[in-house]
C-alpha cells in the first residue's frame, strides 16, 4: 500500500502563488506582450489560478491557452496502453510573444521538451519562461530548468508527487509525496 505524506495545502499554496504572481509582475510588467499556456491536464488548473490572481492584480486581460503534448511525447508509441490526449484550446498565435508556460509538477522533463515541441503548431515565441508549483529535483533526464518555482521537493525515482486541485472534485487542494 503506498504511504502518502502532505507537502503542502492550502493556506500555503495560496501565499505561494501570490510569490508567483509578484514575479511575473516583476519580470512582464504590463503584459502587453505575455500570454500563458498551461499544460495539460493538471497544469490548466494552476494556470488558471495564476491567471485570476494577475487579473486581480493588474486589471489586465491576459490571453491563455490550454496545451496538450500527448502526440509530442517521446514515448506515445512505446506504451502498452494509449495515451488519452486532452484538449488543446490555444485561441491565439503566439509569434513573436512571451509565452508562460505552467504545469504543476516538474520531473524528468520529458513533459515540458514535448510542450515546446507542441508549441510550434501556434507560431515561433520570441520567449518562453516555465513556471511550476513543484520540482522534483534529481529527476530530470533533459536539462530542464523553471524559471518560476512554487516549492522544490528531493525525491527519488520511486517516488512521485500527486497533486489533487478543487476544480478536479477533491474536497481541498493537496499536494502529496506517494512512496
Amino acid at each position: 500500500m503506498p504511504q502518502k505524506r502532505l507537502i503542502l495545502s492550502s493556506p500555503l499554496l495560496e501565499i505561494m502563488t501570490s510569490r508567483l504572481c509578484q514575479e511575473l509582475i516583476e519580470n512582464h510588467q504590463d503584459f502587453a506582450n505575455s500570454v500563458v499556456m498551461g499544460l495539460q491536464p493538471r497544469g490548466i488548473h494552476f494556470a488558471e489560478r495564476i491567471i485570476a490572481e494577475l487579473r486581480e492584480r493588474t486589471g489586465k486581460d491576459i490571453p491563455m491557452g490550454h496545451l496538450d503534448a500527448t502526440f509530442y511525447r517521446d514515448d506515445f508509441r512505446r506504451r502498452e496502453s494509449p495515451l488519452l490526449p486532452n484538449k488543446t484550446n490555444v485561441p491565439f498565435l503566439i509569434e513573436g510573444k512571451r509565452v508562460i508556460l505552467i504545469d504543476d509538477v516538474l520531473s524528468t522533463g520529458r513533459m515540458v521538451r514535448a510542450a515546446l515541441d507542441a508549441m510550434t503548431a501556434f507560431g515561433r515565441p520570441k520567449t518562453v519562461e516555465l513556471m511550476v508549483l513543484i520540482d522534483r529535483r534529481y529527476n530530470r533526464e533533459i536539462p530542464i530548468d523553471p524559471d518560476y518555482v512554487g516549492m522544490q521537493v528531493s525525491t527519488v525515482e520511486s517516488q512521485r508527487v500527486q497533486v489533487e486541485w478543487k476544480e478536479q472534485g477533491f474536497e481541498a487542494d493537496h499536494i502529496w509525496m506517494v512512496d
